[in-house]
């Protein structure tokens, strides 16, 4: 069993002997480790805590310890990894409560990435994707084979459906229909130049008025684009700024936002 020498492992901690614990990772007792599991290095795990066969957990992440829920008072709760996990970098998984049944467990075959959480008496099934800095509240559900899209929240008691899609940067406070597409509203939205960083910067109170000018005919004049430019270009007073705004704009592949 190759236990790095700066590792710490308690005396109770049941190991296979092909697992590997890497270098400052710290392992409590009542924690049971299968075979082939990597912990890179900076790994703490406390128990009670199960991890299956063949996972592989990058360094600083933390499983299994207490919950971040005010009405946990130190009851003996568990969690419970399987098999064919990847967790990234600075994951956090937090063992279950008296009040959600004990338990956080996760399936077989998950990739959770860097920056993610994993909240107290959560369910992740298996072949999932959980992306980065995403956040798992407690009691959640989520369905084999679900994909949860990048710093998207999921509400505590949600259910996410079996093969569902969550698009990155939702907050999702109800359940996710199973088999579905699902991205939550984004309102993202021009509120016009960004006086105070151009006055800090040096630009002129002429050329500050002259984009804020050119950002009252692009976001609230109520012109399409083609006839905001026009007005842009006859009414607002010339300015190397006001010409690179219209110029990026021009550029764009993708679209703007106005």
């Amino acid at each position: 069993m190759p236990i790095h020498p700066t590792a710490l492992v308690d005396p109770q901690a049941r190991i296979a002997e092909s697992a590997d614990i890497g270098a400052y990772s710290i392992v409590g007792a009542e924690i049971e480790i299968g075979a082939r599991t990597r912990l890179v290095a900076h790994v703490y795990l406390e128990g009670p805590l199960s991890i299956g066969e063949d996972n592989v957990v990058f360094p600083y992440s933390t499983i299994g310890v207490a919950p971040q829920d005010l009405k946990y008072h130190g009851e003996r709760s568990t969690t419970r990894i399987g098999n064919r996990n990847t967790i990234r970098e600075f994951v956090t998984i937090h063992r279950g409560t008296e009040g959600g049944g004990m338990l956080t467990s996760i399936g077989d075959d998950n990739l959770i990435m860097a920056q993610v959480h994993v909240a107290h008496d959560a369910h992740i099934g298996d072949h999932t994707v959980i992306s980065h800095a995403s956040i798992v509240g407690g009691h959640v559900t989520i369905g084999d084979w679900a994909i949860i899209g990048g710093a998207s929240g999921i509400h505590q008691f949600c259910r996410v459906g079996r093969h569902a899609f969550v698009g990155g940067y939702s907050v999702v406070t109800q359940d996710i229909l199973p088999f579905s597409t699902t991205v939550s509203e984004r309102v993202v939205k021009v509120f016009g130049a960004n006086a105070t960083g151009l006055e800090r910067r040096g630009f002129s109170a002429e050329t500050i008025d002259a984009l804020h000018k050119a950002f009252r005919l692009l976001t609230r004049s109520g012109l399409n684009t083609t006839q905001a430019v026009e007005r842009i270009r006859a009414e607002v007073p010339a300015a190397l700024e006001v010409e690179e705004l219209l110029a990026f704009m021009a550029s764009s592949e993708r679209g703007f936002i106005k």
